[in-house]
Formats: structure tokens, sequence, C-alpha cells
């Protein structure tokens, strides 16, 4: 009840807020105020405090359906462009905010999380039959959210899409078995956090070869291997972990317990995520799926999440870079006025927009059913090469200052390296 009233009135302010009248009358900050207000109040409402996992909560299977549109349809549903809106209004007043010190100390915001549970991100993952707002697959929408929050913060935007991600993984995949316990949890505990573990330490990573092991015993499973670069893993309840079983990649979930040591590993980027390696000693686990699960689909959903961040950075850097460019003067000009900078530029912004174009093809065979592994796996040729190229761009522009934490860019080139290394991870 509170989900249906809660949308109509969202809807309402939405279509209140495409009205010319409202810059006439000066009142557009206020209403995109309430936009966000409206959503974190309404999605407050929605939350319990328990922690528990109740596996005699029965709930039928979920499985979200595709959508019968026309493919590759670039225009916003009403829906999607008020998510797009919280989203970016959260990325420029949060999460940019954050960024600097959060990369600085290696360390998580602990404000994040009550921000993340006001913003109401998880309720877009969750099935609406269990409090969320997920009627069909929303692929599109998820890639969306990914871009626009990681206009904020690369870094920021993996840590809090890691429990979302572990969402919509089980709603798409999970088995009866496994929503009910899983699913009833997330919807009851705000505060539930989950994450995967599937990057492994080994040269040339291929996550259809694993040396992680899993074994039936009885009518659950045992984990053993070590998972490294695992985001946010410190504070986990939960963990969707990739093994192989009989020569098959597959995907369980296991819980938090004594059998899994954690040991901090900081890289390159991705700091503020506080990654790290994870051993497994016989932990019991649950397989995430039955019949109809599908690790190739995993793995692709999961690059193109990867994919949209990086998509995000890239029109942050963009900016950064026109914003500076116009205001650091050489010779007694602009810098912006020299052939090469505003070439670069250009390239940055027909660069950003074709990996766009790729991921939003992939993301709509997604989410209409159809095969789509070929689109994702060339939206992620070009955006490991793309996004690397504008990062690089974008230290260059600055000169010296580009090599300093003065300025944001040199962050954002070291998060970029991981939509090359890191495979899935996040699910769409």
């Amino acid at each position: 009840m509170i989900n249906k009233a809660q949308g109509m009135g969202l809807s309402l302010l939405t279509k209140l807020a495409s009205s010319d009248l409202l810059d006439q009358l000066k009142l557009r900050k206020f209403v995109e105020t309430s936009l966000y207000q409206g959503s974190k109040t309404g999605f407050k409402a929605l939350s319990k405090t328990q922690k528990v996992f109740k596996s005699d909560q029965k709930v039928n299977k979920q499985r979200l359906n595709p959508q019968s549109k026309s493919l590759f349809d670039l225009s916003l549903s009403e829906d999607q462009q008020m998510t797009v809106e919280a989203m970016s209004s959260f990325a420029t007043e949060v999460l940019y905010n954050l960024a600097h010190d959060a990369d600085h100390q290696e360390t998580f915001p602990k404000e994040l999380w009550q921000h993340m549970t006001d913003l109401g991100l998880n309720y877009y993952a969750l099935p609406e039959a269990l409090g969320g707002v997920a009627l069909e697959k929303n692929t599109t929408s998820n890639v969306l959210i990914a871009e626009h929050l990681a206009i904020g913060d690369f870094s920021l935007t993996a840590g809090l899409l890691s429990t979302f991600s572990v969402i919509n993984t089980i709603t798409q995949w999970g088995s009866e078995s496994v929503q009910n316990t899983y699913l009833n949890a997330f919807a009851e505990d705000p505060d539930l956090k989950a994450t995967f573990a599937v990057q492994e330490n080994t040269p040339a990573f291929n996550p259809f070869q694993l040396k992680t092991t899993a074994q039936e015993n009885g009518t659950d499973y045992q984990i053993n291997g070590e998972k490294t670069l695992v985001l946010l893993a410190e504070y986990a309840d939960i963990f969707l972990v990739s093994a192989m079983l009989n020569g098959q990649a597959e995907v369980f979930v296991v819980q938090r317990d004594n059998s899994i040591s954690i040991k901090k590993s900081p890289a390159m980027g991705l700091k503020a995520t506080e990654t790290a390696t994870i051993q497994f000693n016989n932990t019991p686990a649950q397989k995430l799926g039955d019949q109809d699960f599908n690790y190739t689909e995993f793995v692709d959903l999961g690059n193109l999440m990867w994919c949209a961040m990086a998509v995000g950075t890239c029109e942050a850097i963009r900016k950064y870079c026109i914003q500076y460019a116009n205001e650091r003067t050489a010779f007694g000009e602009p810098i912006s006025h020299r052939q090469s900078v505003a070439f670069m530029i250009a390239d940055m912004a027909i660069e950003t927009d074709a990996m766009r174009m790729l991921i939003l093809n992939a993301a709509s065979l997604a989410e209409a059913g159809k095969p789509f592994h070929r689109e994702a796996y060339l939206a992620r040729l070009l955006c490991a090469e793309k996004s690397m190229k504008i990062g690089t761009d974008g230290v260059q522009i600055l000169g010296g200052h580009g090599f300093t934490k003065e300025h944001p860019v040199e962050r954002w080139y070291r998060d970029l390296r991981a939509t090359a290394i890191l495979h899935s991870g996040l699910h769409a």
C-alpha cells in the first residue's frame, strides 16, 4: 500500500517537474528537492530491522518477465527519468563530496550506508511482491543507475551496488529455496549487506576456469578456494561465490561464518571499497539457481555494470576537463583554444557516446529476453580500451596537475583500470 501511494505521488511530481511553468515561477529547485526527499521518505517507511534468514517464509518463485518493448529504445520512461534524476543528484551532492577522503583513507564512508537506505536503492531490485518496485526485467534501468551514480565516483558506486546486484542475481536466477531464505531477508532488513566473490589471483583470469571448487555435501555444498578483489568483504553478511562443480562454473550463496578468513588487500584503484582476499575452507554453501541458471549471462550482465560505471566516470572526466581547459590559461589564452586540447575533449565525447550505445544495445536485448552475449562482449572490449584512453587523456589535459591528488582525475584514472581487469562481480 505504501509502495503504490508513494509511486502515485512521485509520478505526479515527475510530471510536474517536466513542465516549463516551473522555470517561469522559479520553483524547479523546490520540486527536484521534493522528488529526492520523497524517494528517501517513502523507502524509509518500507524498512524494518531484523537480520534473519527465514526459509520457512514461503514466497512464490520470483522471475521478472522480459519487457515487450521495441529493442534499443533510447527514450526513457517516466520512471527511468525520475530514477536518473535521483541518482544524478545523489552522485553530485553526496558521492562526489565523499570520494576524495574515502580514497585517501581507503575506507568506505559509514554515512553512505544510511544514505543508501534513505535512497531506497535495494528496493529498485526487489520484486513488487516483496515490497520492491521491480515489475519486469530492468536491465536498462540498472545500467542507467550505475552510470549516473558513477558520475559522482566509480569506487563508491561499486560499493553501493554490491548488495543491489546480489539481490538482482537472486531475483533473476535464485531457486525457490534461495529466494525464500534471502529475498525475504533483504526486504525486511535494510542493513543486510552482500557482495560477490568471483575474481581469482591468476594471470589472465578466466571466469569460466576457476580454481575455487565446490563439492556436494548431502543436500548442500562445501566451498574451498581463494577469491581476491572482493568489494566490502569485511561488511558482507552474504557472499555470492563462483566455483567449479563437476567441471562447470556455478554460483553459490554463502553465509558468513568462521570457516571464512578475510584479509584486506588494497589495489591500485577501488580503494574506497576496501578490497579483500577471502579464503573459503570447507565453507557451507547453497547452490544459487536450478535448471534456468545461465552462468554466461551472469558474467555478461556483471560486465555491463562495470562498463556502465566506466561511462559515468568518463562523463565526469570530460566535464571536468572542459571546465579546467576553459579556466586554465597559457600564453594569454585558455588552453581550450588549442586544437590539440579541443580535439582530445571532442574525442572523449565521441568515445563515451559509443560506449553508451553498445551498453544500452546489450541491455535492451537482455531486458527483452533475447541473446546478448555478442553485444555484451563488444561493449566490454570497447569500454576496457576507451575508458582507459579517456582517463589517460584527462590526466594529460591537466598536465602536472593531473598527476596530483589536488584534482580527482588521477583517482578516476586508477579506478577505470578495474573495467578491464574485473569480470562480473556486479549484476544488472
